[in-house]
């Protein structure tokens, strides 16, 4: 495994278990990173774990349900003691699904938010005092629904577009102190998070979701991790609070 970009940093990943963050985690230990695969599914997070091992790069997993701030920082405390102080923190952890907003169990919509939104600010949270140690940056997964309307999303499309914000703020508050934080913000991913948006709920009209899908199809979770890796590198030096659409066209 050659060292590129990540040579010797410490990468954390959420959601390293599937997707998005298997692959982001998969192209950053490519490139030399240490990675810290979070996810809440650990026998998920360990499978990353071995790949990256069997290729040559070092990571380690660690369970974390990043809605929750005890376990958060437990996290953190966990991989800062056996890899060392982060560098790079990549949001991926995410969950959806469609519902009816009049008729969506309170539950249902506190847990995507918690997840999406909540916990991306748990996490940055918990990273940032190593971050200002010596610098790094954040890199939050949004989506095209953060940044549009979606039917039955109510949920999804707020958690998503209180990540673009919250990318945003912290950009913000963190410019001259040697942090960068950015959003990635995909369409469609080829990734088992999609199953999760199969079932419409009773009485939806599927023409609705025209407006959701690109004639390139969905990208792979390869594709996006690309551009994960390139935001969270030092080559895009001058981001900082963008937010950067790679979803086929759908938003433009």
């Amino acid at each position: 495994m050659s060292a590129a970009r990540f040579a010797g940093r410490v990468c954390v990943i959420t959601g390293a278990g599937s997707g998005l963050g298997r692959a982001t985690a998969l192209r950053l230990a490519s490139e030399g990173g240490h990675v810290a695969c979070l996810d809440l599914a650990l026998d998920s997070a360990r499978k990353t774990v071995a790949e990256i091992e069997s290729a040559g790069g070092r990571a380690g997993a660690w369970v974390v349900d990043v809605a929750e701030p005890k376990a958060v920082r437990a996290a953190v405390d966990a991989l800062v003691a056996d890899l060392g102080r982060p560098q790079v923190l990549v949001n991926s952890a995410g969950l959806g699904k469609f519902a009816n907003s009049h008729e969506m169990p309170f539950e249902d919509w506190a847990r995507i938010i918690g997840v999406n939104l909540t916990g991306t600010f748990l996490m940055a949270q918990a990273v940032l005092p190593q971050l200002l140690a010596g610098g790094g940056n954040i890199v939050n997964i949004a989506s095209n629904a953060g940044l549009m309307g979606a039917p039955y999303s109510a949920a999804y499309c707020a958690s998503k577009g209180g990540v673009v914000n919250l990318t945003r703020a912290l950009a913000d508050e963190y410019l001259t102190r040697g942090v960068r934080v950015n959003a990635v913000a995909p369409g469609g991913i080829a990734t088992p998070l999609q199953s999760s948006f199969r079932d419409l709920p009773p009485g939806a009209d599927p023409s609705l979701l025209g407006k959701l899908r690109s004639p390139l199809g969905m990208a792979t979770p390869e594709e996006v991790a690309n551009l994960v890796a390139y935001v969270a590198s030092d080559e895009a030096r001058y981001m900082t609070g963008s937010i950067v659409s790679i979803d086929g066209g759908i938003t433009t």
